[in-house]
């Protein structure tokens, strides 16, 4: 789908995470990153158990360059991988953490 689909999605249900997070992910697959940026920090507001946007946002800044902004993103991302069970998303979190600190 487009961009202008999903902005018309959220334009209709402004509430819906998922819709957000679908736009999201096509302006992040377009290179429009500081675009994505409000509608995962929405996805991050509304859901405090979902692991992946706060992984997408901590990526999109590291990627603008804005790596102090990142970090706690990365790390909140983390302690869900963790207590979620998620051993692939840990294990990328775990060396992106690590390269950052390098």
């Amino acid at each position: 789908m487009s961009v202008e689909r999903f902005r018309l999605l959220v334009a209709q249900h402004p509430d819906n995470e998922l819709f957000h997070f679908s736009l999201a992910r096509v302006l992040l697959n377009e290179g429009r990153t500081l675009e994505s940026l409000p509608h995962l920090r929405f996805c991050t507001e509304h859901k405090a158990d979902w692991m992946m946007p706060r992984i997408l946002l901590g990526k999109a800044l590291l990627e603008l360059g804005r790596k102090r902004e990142a970090r706690p993103w990365l790390e909140a991302a983390l302690a869900l991988a963790v207590g979620q069970s998620h051993e692939g998303p840990e294990k990328e979190l775990r060396a992106l953490l690590a390269e950052m600190k390098s």
